[in-house]
């Protein structure tokens, strides 16, 4: 393994499917780590790029692993894509969702205008991780692509593990898309920096300070590493140390799992 000093580190950014938990099975470690954190001072944020539940649904989750949790401990693409909409559109633009209803609704308390159909007052085309998935949905977005239509995506992932194995998630809807029309979305959520940069913000701390933690190291390790913070990867989900051979991109730090990452940040510590 590759250990990097966590002594100095006061915010943990954690993805959760593969790092803390696998389906409804928490981690050995991870309920320990995350009291560890507060304990000696420190805080942490989840950071998903699952965009197919809205935040109550993760605190259902964590709440019913035994974990207690607030809206306020979690940042999704969902936050970083309308965070980037309301930056990057105006109040003109219309908007197609191939997403799940949990996300349009997200959308649309945000103040933005969605279409049912592929009409012609449809500006942008955004896609994320759809649990809810038609065949109507993919001929909606080819139909609107052909148009030309701006191609927007909240995150890249391939798949989405389950408790049998994994499922297409939105980076492979999106190949779809592009193999059939030959367009290419813009990804706002990991690997790009704007999750990490939006939770350093709200949460008052520097790239010295900030640390990512995750088990895909083209999402998770990356979006830290593009943010300037590190990158650290466990290898309880979808990555391997073949995966680190293989890849470009290189972690920090890699720990077998939660529970070694808290024994090590433990021993930063001091304790």
């Amino acid at each position: 393994m590759i250990y990097t000093n966590l002594a100095g580190k006061k915010l943990f950014l954690l993805d959760m499917d593969g790092t803390l938990y696998l389906d409804e099975a928490l981690f050995d470690g991870a309920k320990d780590f995350l009291q560890y954190v507060r304990t000696c001072g420190g805080s942490y944020l989840y950071l998903t790029n699952n965009s197919s539940r809205g935040i109550h649904a993760y605190v259902e989750k964590m709440n019913r692993l035994g974990i207690d949790a607030t809206a306020g401990d979690f940042l999704t693409s969902v936050d970083a894509t309308i965070d980037d909409l309301k930056r990057q559109k105006t109040v003109q633009d219309v908007y197609y969702v191939c997403g799940t209803e949990s996300f349009k609704n997200q959308l649309r308390a945000a103040g933005f205008r969605l279409a049912k159909t592929p009409e012609e007052s449809v500006t942008t085309l955004i896609c994320g991780f759809d649990t809810e998935l038609t065949f109507q949905k993919l001929e909606d977005a080819c139909i609107l692509l052909n148009r030309g239509v701006d191609f927007i995506a909240t995150n890249p992932d391939w798949v989405c593990p389950t408790w049998y194995g994994y499922v297409p998630d939105c980076g492979s809807v999106c190949q779809m898309l592009t193999k059939a029309t030959g367009r290419s979305p813009r990804f706002i959520g990991k690997p790009q920096p704007t999750m990490v940069e939006l939770a350093m913000r709200r949460m008052g701390c520097t790239k010295e300070e900030t640390v990512v933690i995750g088990d895909r190291i083209y999402t998770d390790v990356a979006s830290g590493l593009n943010a300037g913070v590190d990158g650290v990867l466990v290898l309880s989900g979808e990555s391997t140390m073949e995966t680190v051979r293989e890849s470009a991109i290189k972690p920090t730090a890699i720990y077998q799992d939660i529970a070694q990452l808290l024994g090590e940040l433990k021993r930063a510590k001091g304790v």
